[in-house]
């Protein structure tokens, strides 16, 4: 009895199990069909959406019916002129002065005995700004001259001595080597002259370096520099003196390589300046000639006038034109369309006295703001729709609110 117990257990699992598994395919097999079956609904959706566009395309031909207001839509256009397009590079870029010096001694340096020019005060070129220790330049000159005044005196008595030697040669008195010795002390101390004359000219120009005057005509920018303290033009925290001409100002910027064949000398630029909110017309007066090799660009500068408003490295934003064509046709960016066949734009047109839309392929050349260059595919006097183009179709019939 036991046994057969066992056997009849075993006999109602396996039972069980299989009842399980056909469940399970019974189960997916349903899900596959209802998934098939729901593919097969979403083709046949697609497929009517496209035959019902495809037929409202064409009954709004042919059906002079559409001339019912509720299907009339309502849109705004303009009509296209030719006008010369422009393309530009917008680039950062900063003010700078053809005229900044940085004033350095013309030697050695030395100690500052006194400073004449301040801060943001307005100086000439050739101004005095400062005066250098010069005691030692001062003695050199006095030495150099008083060396000067003796070979002076001694040339003097070598030209007498030999004059009078010349005289007793002529009348027969005397030897030639008293005559060619008195020759030759002459042509030594003249140019011993000539050496001490160059020794003084070298101690009167050192002594001038201890006058440092402005190469330039401008606005002190920086004066750090006092009584006291070494002037050596250029320390570790910078220059001590900077004249900054501000008249001939310039904005500067760096160009990617890309455009060396479009930017050159004489381009137009639009500079504008936030900090002033200036907008100056200029154009490019400067190119460099190499390619900077961490950046790849190369520098380009523009010519701005005299302002003073304008400051040495104030931020400007550069607009260079880069490309123009002329009679040229633009639309605006938005009403720029796709579909499977390509860019297009929706155009109003007359056809015998009532007004339909039309879809225009078209080829863009460059984008300018919101400007964009149509190459082909427009013409002037063309109404370009340009609001409510978005839900229309070709060949609907429209009505215009302007």
């Amino acid at each position: 009895m036991k046994r057969i117990t066992q056997i009849t257990i075993v006999a109602i699992i396996s039972m069980a199990v299989v009842s399980c598994g056909d469940s399970k395919k019974e189960g997916d097999a349903a899900v596959n069909e209802k998934k098939a079956k729901l593919e097969k609904l979403k083709k046949e959706q697609e497929k009517s959406s496209l035959e019902i566009s495809k037929l409202q395309e064409e009954l709004s031909q042919i059906d002079t019916s559409s001339s019912n207001p509720a299907k009339i839509k309502l849109v705004a256009i303009a009509p296209l002129v030719e006008q010369d397009f422009n393309h530009y590079i917008e680039l950062q870029g900063r003010v700078d002065a053809e005229n900044i010096s940085y004033i350095s001694p013309r030697g050695m340096g030395g100690q500052v005995k006194a400073v004449l020019v301040k801060q943001g005060e307005g100086v000439k070129k050739g101004q005095l700004l400062l005066k250098l220790d010069d005691a030692i330049q001062r003695q050199q000159v006095v030495a150099a001259k008083q060396q000067l005044g003796a070979i002076q005196s001694q040339l003097a008595l070598a030209r007498s001595v030999y004059q009078r030697q010349q005289n007793l040669w002529n009348q027969g008195i005397g030897t030639e080597v008293q005559l060619l010795t008195s020759k030759t002390n002459v042509t030594t101390l003249e140019s011993q002259q000539q050496q001490v004359n160059e020794q003084v000219k070298l101690a009167q120009e050192q002594l001038s370096t201890a006058s440092v005057y402005s190469d330039v005509s401008g606005v002190a920018d920086i004066v750090n520099i006092r009584v006291g303290e070494i002037f050596q033009g250029i320390t570790a925290s910078g220059p001590q003196i900077k004249i900054v001409n501000t008249s001939n100002l310039k904005v500067v910027s760096n160009i990617p390589e890309n455009y060396l064949g479009t930017v050159q000398k004489g381009t137009q630029v639009i500079v504008f300046l936030p900090d002033a909110n200036k907008t100056i017309n200029t154009s490019v007066s400067f190119t460099g000639a190499s390619i900077d090799i961490i950046n790849r660009g190369f520098v380009v500068e523009a010519k701005l006038p005299a302002d003073g408003a304008l400051k040495p490295n104030q931020l400007a934003t550069l607009k260079i034109r880069d490309y123009k064509a002329f009679n040229a046709i633009a639309v605006p960016l938005n009403i720029l369309q796709n579909d499977e066949k390509g860019k297009f734009v929706m155009v109003a047109v007359d056809e015998k006295g009532k007004l339909f839309a039309r879809k225009r392929m078209v080829n863009i050349g460059m984008l300018n703001g919101d400007q964009l260059e149509i190459k082909t595919g427009l013409n002037a006097g063309d109404k370009v729709i340009i609001e409510g183009f978005a839900t229309l179709y070709d060949g609907q019939q429209l009505k215009t609110s302007n």
